[in-house]
């Protein structure tokens, strides 16, 4: 009888107290080196080393014990119908309720709550909460959840989110003091306490207006029929889940991007740029500023187009795991999962979808009777009846199919902060699994820039007296997440890479794209299909400032007219909230980006059902 080591007396103990916690005998936990999560009754927790070190014990013990409550107090059917649709209200929304159902178990039971303290400790260490210096960068999802927590159990924040916690603190008093008062009365009332929430969350202007009996209802039935149509599909899909429950500090910061977009500060935006002074454009700049998104009208563009950069010096292609380390990198990963855990499992669906229309086009074809090749089991019996006859053979016939290469590039620009660069990350990750399952190689590519106002691309044109039409002045960043012949779960880890804070600059669209390009072109497939992820027009202050204010859009258009109309390259553009079908012959616009899974599902299925260029 092979002796159990100390790590699975440790895992043997969770369970047990898991099960015993959530009253599910059903509940099984497992060691993961990824982010922890709980799928149906399936708890994945942290693997501590052999040498149990007692922070990684206590960390384990604090997702288990999370899960088993969540389990025990959480009725899904019933969140989802009170939740809101707003990205940033939801987040709020379900960072309150995880921790209604973590206090109830932390009120009770003093073991429990020192280890969700700790584990809480541990996750803060991450949590771009810890790394806030103005309001408008706390993630308001895991500020309202500490301090609900607060309420609940009268215990503290931890003391890495003090500092970020007084830039929200007295706001959110003022505004809901008397919701967050009324919170611990119905603790142990899942429905009661959603109520109170949407109130909260009214009182902090996150939603508007309040959902009638009737609509409410009527919401019920919506949502006991998806929950059924989930059920029927979940064997087919769920295979990735995120960590907890909280959602992305993106969202808020989401939020506060499309404050940027009004009429007023674009206006003044626009007068500051035609009056700023070359000294001003010389700095580095906020690095939460958000860009100008033009949407100007090209009727008027000549047949041709000069483009120019005054220096290429400075630029860089740059693989992911160079911009950080494998352990911030392994940080940002999960908490990329962690934001999109309600999301994964619906886009894994579509994903799942996707493979079974490719692999319907798989189908083997054969050529029989051959001199050589694989043995005809089924022609056997006509030897066994006529010796005289030779052993027969067949060969699999080759399928185009496989012979394929895709590129997904996706704009990393300050503008695509917050939910849709966290749902273009996780979407692009399932693609390229999904692609590799059916044998086609997938590229992940991102475009940015260094700096915000130039940077050492700027600084040279100012030491060398301010040129004329200089062409573009800054520095590309090109990113490369993941190679076409790099296996997936190799690359997993670098998509988090975009949740890092002051990754996301400006965007400089047709060198990136002809960038994409030249590195398909030098690649064997047959077939090549480029897919281009924006949520609007080409935007550099620093080169518009000094260029025509359509020049990077008309060297765009050129570069796009260019790979249309002569390169064997097939290209693709999904534009979030903007309309990219004024580029590019082959497009398609979401308004939302949470529909962005299900279009690029949609939009590679109709390329491979389709015949190639």
């Amino acid at each position: 009888m092979t002796e159990q080591t100390p790590l699975d007396a440790l895992k043997a103990v969770l369970g047990g107290a898991a099960r015993a916690m959530a009253r599910e005998p059903e509940v099984e936990l497992s060691y993961t080196a990824e982010a922890p999560s709980l799928l149906g009754k399936a708890i994945r927790v942290p693997m501590p080393t052999r040498s149990l070190p007692a922070d990684q014990v206590a960390e384990a013990r604090g997702f288990a014990d999370g899960y088993a409550l969540k389990l025990r107090h959480h009725d899904t059917g019933l969140h989802n119908r009170g939740a809101p649709a707003d990205a940033v209200a939801r987040a709020v929304f379900d960072a309150v309720e995880q921790a209604r159902v973590e206090a109830i178990g932390a009120r009770a039971m003093a073991g429990v709550r020192a280890n969700l303290s700790h584990a809480l400790d541990l996750r803060m260490k991450s949590d771009p909460l810890t790394r806030a210096r103005s309001r408008d960068e706390v993630p308001l999802s895991t500020a309202l959840g500490l301090i609900v927590r607060e309420r609940l159990t009268g215990d503290a924040p931890p003391a890495s989110a003090a500092t970020a916690l007084a830039l929200v603190r007295d706001w959110i008093e003022e505004k809901a003091a008397a919701d967050l008062d009324a919170l611990p009365l119905v603790l142990d009332d899942q429905r009661a306490f959603a109520r109170l929430t949407t109130r909260l969350l009214e009182d902090l202007q996150l939603v508007e207006g309040e959902m009638s009996p009737d609509d409410e209802q009527d919401a019920g039935e919506e949502g006991e029929g998806e929950e059924q149509d989930q059920s029927d599909e979940g064997e087919e899909g769920e295979d990735e889940s995120g960590g907890a429950a909280t959602e992305s500090e993106a969202r808020a910061e989401a939020a506060d991007d499309d404050e940027t977009g009004d009429d007023g500060e674009t206006r003044q935006m626009d007068e500051d740029r035609t009056t700023e002074s070359d000294a001003d454009m010389g700095d580095d700049g906020e690095e939460g500023m958000m860009p100008v998104r033009p949407n100007r009208p090209f009727a008027d563009l000549g047949p041709s187009f000069d483009y120019t950069a005054f220096t290429s010096a400075y630029d860089e292609v740059i693989e992911a795991t160079e911009l950080c380390d494998e352990e911030e990198l392994t940080r940002l990963r999960a908490y990329l999962d962690q934001q999109l855990i309600h999301l994964q499992g619906a886009v894994t669906k579509l994903a799942n979808r996707l493979q079974r229309r490719l692999m319907a086009q798989q189908n083997r074809s054969w050529d029989f009777d051959q001199e050589e090749g694989m043995l005809d089991a089924a022609r056997l019996a006509r030897v066994v009846v006529s010796p005289g006859h030779s052993l027969s053979y067949k060969i699999e016939r080759e399928t185009d199919f496989r012979d394929t290469c895709v590129t997904l590039l996706i704009d990393n620009s300050g503008s695509m902060r917050g939910r849709p660069i966290s749902i273009a990350a996780i979407s692009a990750d399932i693609m390229a699994r999904t692609l590799e399952r059916c044998g086609v190689k997938t590229e992940i590519l991102g475009f940015t820039t260094r700096a915000w106002k130039g940077g050492q691309s700027r600084e040279n044109w100012l030491a060398a007296g301010r040129l004329p039409a200089p062409g573009r002045l800054n520095d590309l960043r090109h990113i490369v997440y993941k190679r076409a012949d790099e296996p997936w779960r190799r690359a997993r880890r670098n998509l988090g890479l975009m949740m890092r804070e002051g990754l996301l600059k400006e965007n400089i669209d047709g060198e990136a794209l002809m960038w994409a390009h030249n590195r398909m072109i030098g690649r064997s497939e047959e077939r090549k299909i480029l897919m281009v992820i924006s949520d609007g027009a080409p935007v550099d202050d620093s080169t518009l400032s000094v260029n025509s204010g359509s020049y990077l859009e008309k060297h765009l258009r050129q570069v796009i007219g260019w790979i249309e109309g002569k390169s064997p390259v097939e290209l693709i553009a999904i534009g979030i909230g903007h309309d990219v079908t004024r580029y590019y012959a082959r497009a398609v616009t979401i308004m939302d980006a949470e529909q962005l899974g299900g279009t690029m599902v949609e939009q590679l299925a109709g390329l491979f059902e389709g015949e190639g260029r």
